[in-house]
Order: C-alpha cells, then structure tokens, then sequence
C-alpha cells in the first residue's frame, strides 16, 4: 500500500483528476488492496490531507481541483479573481484563483461561471479558462438601502462588507429583502433585482432568508402533489391477529395495544411510538417485551415515483422556529404517515425482547395497523411520571413547568403504558451506562414565537428524562434494523460515526494541556475516554468550552453502505430507521426491511454503488439543513437581542482568533466578535494552543471559556451578527488591565521595536 505521502504526491504531480481507480491504477492495486485503499482515503479525508471534487477525483486538502467550475466574483481593469463555485473544506477559507484572460473579447465579468484548469502558484492559485459557461440560477441575497438619492444592496452574509448600486429595481423599495444579479467589473459592479421577497424584519422572514441563501427546495409541484393525494388513499391491506408476522402485503393488528407517541409539544409530525410490557417468556426473566412502532412511508412512497425522486433531492426536512420544510407534502407528512391518537395508521413495528440487564436480545419487523392511546408532549410524561413517584437512579430530571401549563396525562395510561416504560427504560439506561457513549449535555437554544410569529423568548431547551427515555428506545430499534438486515445479507444504510483523527486529538491534548488536564495519546481512544476528561474539569468555569472542543474533535457522522461502527454511540452497527417522514436515509431502511422479509410492496435492495451515492448526497443535504437550521436561529437571537442594544450583560468566550474573539451571551446564544482593536492601544498576542489573547504590556489575558461583561453594540437580524465592546467602549482596554480581562501573569516586559524608517533617514518620493 502507498503510504499517505505517496498518495499526495500523486494526487499535485498527475496531469489529470486522480479518482481513486486512477490512484489504484497508478501503485498497481487490486482486490483486497482497493478496499484498503478507499479506507486510506476516507481516513486522510478526515485528517484534513484531501478533499474530493465532483465525479470522486480527490485534491489535496485546501487546494482547488485540477479542472473545475469557477465563479468570478471580481473584475477590475485587467485583474479577474475567481472562486470555486463548489466548496466544502470544514475550516480552510474559499480560495481566490487569479484568472488569466487568453484574450480581451469576451471578456469577463462579476457573476461570469467558467470551467477552468487550474495551478498553484507561490501562495496562491491561477486559472487558465477552458469555455465560458450558462450563468447559474445562484442570486445574491440583500437588503435594499438608500443613500444620498440612489438604491443600494447589501447582502445578508456576516461576512458581506460591500454594498452595489442597484441598476434595476425591479419594484423594490428601500427595506426589502430581495434576490439579485451581479453584473459589470470593479469597481462599476450593479445589482440586478430579479424577485421581491418583502420585508426582511417581518414575522416568519428569517427563515425564508436561509431557504433561499441554500437553496432549500420548498415548493412541491402540482402533478406531485396530486401523486400524494392519490397514494393517501391506498387501502392498508388484510390485517392479521397480533403476534403472526404477515407476508404479501398482509399487516399485524396492534390497535388494542396501548401504544402511545411521546414528542415536543410543537411537533408537526409523529414518527414514532413505543410500548413496553414486562415479558413473560421464562427464557427471558426480568425481561421485557418492546414495540417500536414507525410511520410505515415506505407504503405510500414507492421507488422511482415522483414523491421518491423529490424526497432525495430534499434529503431530509429542514426544522426552523417558524416554519418546517418538509420533505414530504404535508397530506403525507403531517396526516396520512403520521402517527395520531385515535386514528388507524400504517406502521412498521419493530418487536425487541429487552433482558433484565437492558441488552437486545433479540427483534422483529412486521407492517402493522397502530392506533395510538395518545399523544403526549415530553413535559406532560416526564409531569405524569414524576407525579407517580417513578425515579431513575441517574441524573434525574424532574419536568421545570408548572401544573397550569401542563395538559396531564390518563391516570390509567400512566398505569398501564408510562410506569412500564419507565422501567423498561431503567433497564435500558443500565446498559447504556455500560456502554459509556459519549456524553456531552450541550443547551440547544429554544426560540418561543407568539402565533403571529413574533419572538417571546430564547431561552435553553430543558432535558428531561423524557427526552432520554426515547432517544433509548429509538437507538434500540435503529440498532436492530441494522442487525436484521446484516442477518439478512441485505444492504445496510449506516450511520457512520468513525473515531477522531490523530491530528484533532492533538490539538485537543495542546489544549487541555494550558488547562492543566491531562490526556493521553498512547492509550486507546473511546468515547468513555472524553467522559473521563470531563470528570477531571468537573465544574470549573471552562467545561462549557471543553466539552465544545471535544465535540469539535469528532469526526462528522454520515450515512454509506460500508459499516465502521457508531463511535459517539459505542455501537458496532447503527442505522437510522425511526424517522422516516423527515429522513430520506430512514426510508431507505424501511425499505430493504420490507424486501429482505417479504413484507409487501415498496421494498428495495439497491446495489452497494447506488447506495454509496444515495448515502454521499444525503450526508450533503444534512449539513445543509444542519446549517440553515442553525443560521436561522442566529437571526432570531440577533432579532431577540437587537432590543438591547447598549445594554452591558454577561457573556461567555467561545472562540478566540489572532483578530479578537467571539463571545455568547449567557442563557441566550448567538456569536458576537470583539475585535482585538477594541481592546485597548497595547498590542494583544495569540495564544493558538491556550486559545487566548494576551496583552503584551499589561499581561492581561481573554481566554476559551472565560465569563466576562461585554457590552452589545451591534444585532444585525438579517445577517444573525452581533458584536461587542468591553463595557466602557472601544479603548477600554488602554489602561493598566483590561474590564473583564484577567490580570497580568509575572514575566519580563515586551522589549518595544520601533517599525518603519529610521528617523535620519528622509523619504524620497518618485520623481515626476
């Protein structure tokens, strides 16, 4: 095998893309090795050594592909600057490539799309254009401003300093949020309105703002919706008694058992809905009987049909604060497919035999009819439960609201379905334990609208045990549908979480080190293995922080046909089965489970390449809901927080760069900057290992984690940007020890170099 070094040398020095059959080629690879191979690769992938392009030719990481599609987001004079018009290197900042024109006619211009051989260059990058290509459908997203009589857009990214005359309005006025053209060379770059989006502060805009930033899909055609009326009203099919699994289109009964769906109180869809009962096979003592029971869209979605082909390229829905986009239209995500109290509903049932010690033990799937005793919202069971006195040993999370704002819960279900779960779940919870997944307990920021969508408040998402009870459940049933179908020899779409790479342990140890906690390299590296790191930090002011870089240091999880395991789960086989209205991914499970065990129509068993491709697009769908999910809530906290601007309040440092630092305010989120300049006349050094900032005269330090007062200067809700001063304002920091900053460290003072030409030395300007 070709080491990693070998590889990069090959991937700079060939004259064309090298795939990994190119690569394969050039070393004389074959069987076994290619494996090994396409392991290699995944690995120096996630070390950060080489990205891949379209078509699956690889480049060194933080390079351009040899030929791509550019953009060209500059044209002044004879200089042409262009950018990937594809680019997803986690960390590495776009490049700009300087395009060298072959000739003046047909010259470039802002918004021109080329496809180009590029070279490296120094320090930088040259593109040679190949053809000019059709302009792309990509506009820029801004907001329409006025100044001195002319109209001008500024876009809405945080990073967005220009602002553009605007050429043609279009009907916009000043304050609309609108999509736009560029067009011309610097410095003589217009803005062409091409659509009127309305008001950018209005309720319910934020989100729009991030649907069409990303290009969110959120309209379903005429002709697919009238294919969702059509397949909502397919007959279930023969229903057989309870305990018999029926093949051919045949579905188990489950509607006298009491099953119920536990889910937030704003759900807009019903996945899931679970049951447990003590089981009474002597083989199994102290045991318990297990029903998942899951949405059955495999039913009414069938491969290839309109609804199918849509669903993939949505990949998944995308969940904001105001709106969901779903994947499927709503007659199927919101009625048909979802799970409802008192309602006959398709599902598909995952039977699991559960041991006294919380191991699965073993499992079944059978297409099943469910009517659901209830649907309850997380504070209502974990109330109901508390109520009953049912208590778990660990980490036990009593329901926050009070008796008014709960609906409450059937005493007779909490009898019959809420305590059997519960102890179920205790079971489960033990194993759990043994287990030792990676457990990190980080807020996710709740944002309460009014029912005009107005902003209430934002506020941390209470954890309750609820929430956990669940999650176990679903974890059981997803690592059952990934056995069964390994049983079954039939193709798996896993979830994939693989361990961290050395380099990120690395730099996660450099770190730790400032804070005086160790971590071993030498030894092997677990989940239970950051659990222990936590420990040691206990309560210190900087965990929040730590358990952030340890999060940091994971590997991102994806979805493909070849299995290495769940590493935040400690689980050797994981697949996502529970949320199939909302993930395209699950859907693909519901399916091979259904051809696999003979279970009726809409089964599928895709080759492995066809699943390598499904799970490599859905993977790129979910970071960009993920993405769009979390932009949208930054706009809504700037939104929240705009009303206190001025005001001084706490704040905790996230991040630090050698250009200042990032600060959240506590209790509330959002990402505000503090540029070093602000922070007083003395030069300010960068700690990259410790993540700091110190000052080089007064020793003052702003460090990851530290809890200081900033005073808000700047909430921008349509860019979702805040920014801060110290609280006496910029400068603040120019006296002995900057506000908030802590004090200085003992050490020898900064011997000052003066810069520039000395002064006997006159300045001669170039002579006329």
């Amino acid at each position: 095998m070709p080491t990693r070094q070998q590889i990069l040398d090959f991937i700079t020095s060939s004259d064309q893309p090298a795939g990994k059959r190119e690569i394969a080629r050039a070393f004389g690879l074959a069987g076994q090795e290619k494996i090994a191979l396409k392991a290699l690769l995944r690995d120096m992938a996630d070390e950060g050594l080489i990205d891949s392009a379209p078509g699956r030719a690889f480049h060194k990481m933080g390079g351009v592909p040899k030929v791509t599609v550019l953009r060209v987001t500059d044209a002044d004079g004879d200089t042409v600057w262009a950018v990937p018009e594809r680019w997803e290197a986690e960390g590495v900042p776009v490049p700009r490539l300087r395009v060298r024109e072959r000739s003046r006619s047909g010259a470039l211009g802002v918004g021109d799309r080329i496809l180009a051989r590029t070279e490296e260059a120094g320090k930088g990058w040259i593109a040679h254009p190949m053809k000019k290509l059709a302009k792309g459908e990509e506009a820029m997203l801004g907001v329409v401003k006025e100044e001195g009589g002319r109209l001008y857009l500024q876009g809405v990214e945080k990073k967005e300093r220009n602002s553009y005359v605007i050429s043609e309005r279009n009907g916009a006025e000043p304050g609309d949020l609108v999509l736009a053209e560029k067009s011309g060379r610097g410095p003589r770059i217009f803005a062409k309105v091409i659509e009127v989006l309305g008001d950018p502060f209005a309720p319910r805009s934020f989100s729009l703002i991030a649907i069409h930033r990303h290009s969110i899909p959120n309209v379903f055609s005429d002709e697919l919706l009238d294919e969702a009326e059509r397949v909502a009203k397919q007959d279930l099919g023969p229903v057989k008694p309870v305990g018999l699994t029926p093949t051919g289109g045949g579905r188990e009964d489950l509607r006298d058992i009491p099953i119920v769906a536990i889910d937030p109180s704003d759900a807009r869809d019903h996945d899931d809905a679970v049951w447990a009962a003590p089981d009474d096979d002597p083989k199994n003592e102290g045991g318990w009987k297990v029903i998942v029971a899951i949405a059955d869209v495999s039913f009414y979605v069938r491969p290839g049909s309109l609804l199918d082909r849509e669903a993939r390229k949505r990949g998944n829905s995308v969940y904001f604060p105001d709106r969901v986009v779903p994947m499927l239209p709503e007659i199927l995500s919101a009625d048909v497919c979802s799970l409802k109290e008192g309602v006959d509903r398709a599902a598909m049932a995952c039977h699991l035999q559960i041991s006294a010690k919380g191991e699965l033990k073993s499992w079944r799937f059978s297409r099943a009819v469910v009517k659901l005793a209830a649907n309850i919202a997380y504070e209502d069971a974990q109330a109901a439960i508390d109520a009953a006195g049912e208590k778990v040993d660990v980490a036990s999370s009593p329901c926050g609201m009070s008796a008014e704002e709960l609906a409450g819960v059937d005493p007779a279900l909490v009898d019959s379905t809420l305590r059997p779960l519960w102890a179920c779940w205790r079971a489960l919870n033990k194993a759990r334990e043994k287990r030792e997944p990676l457990d990190l307990d980080l807020p996710e920021r709740r944002i309460v609208l009014d029912e005009k969508g107005r902003i209430l408040s934002v506020a941390p998402r209470e954890r309750l045990d609820a929430h956990k009870l669940i999650e176990d459940y679903m974890i059981a049933a997803n690592v059952a549908a990934a056995k069964a179908l390994e049983g079954r020899k039939a193709p798996v779409m896993y979830r994939v979480h693989e361990p961290p790479s050395r380099e990120k342990l690395v730099a996660l140890k450099e770190y730790l080190k400032t804070l005086d906690v160790e971590f071993a390299l030498g030894q092997v590296i677990r989940p239970a293995t950051f659990n222990h790191v936590l420990e040691r930090v206990g309560e210190a002011e900087f965990r929040a922080e730590v358990m952030t870089q340890v999060l940091r240091t994971q590997t991102q999880a994806y979805y493909g046909p070849q299995n290495a395991g769940h590493f935040g789960l400690a689980l050797g086989s994981y697949a996502h089965f529970t949320s199939p209205i909302r993930r395209y991914a699950d859907l693909v499970v519901h399916r091979a489970l259904v051809e696999s065990n003979k279970l009726g129509p809409g089964g599928e068993l895709p080759t492995d390449p066809e699943m390598e491709k499904t799970g490599e697009v859905i993977s790129q769908l979910e970071r960009r809901a993920m993405e769009a999910e979390r932009e949208t809530i930054d706009r809504y906290v700037a939104a929240y927080l705009s009303a206190h601007v001025g005001e001084v309040m706490e704040a905790r440092i996230t991040g630090v760069q050698n250009f200042g630092f990032f600060a959240t305010v506590d209790g509330v989120g959002g990402d505000g900057l503090v540029p070093a300049r602000d922070l007083g006349r003395e030069y300010f050094r960068y700690d990259e290992a410790a993540q700091k900032l110190v000052g080089e005269e007064t020793g003052a330090e702003f460090a990851l984690g530290q809890r200081l007062k900033l005073k808000l200067v700047e909430a921008n809700p349509v860019s979702g940007a805040l920014r801060f001063e110290l609280p006496d304002g910029k400068g603040s920091g120019s006296g002995p020890s900057p506000e908030g900053g802590r004090p200085r460290k003992p050490g020898p003072p900064r011997v000052l170099k003066r810069r520039g030409r000395p002064g006997n030395i006159k300045h001669q300007g170039k002579k006329r």
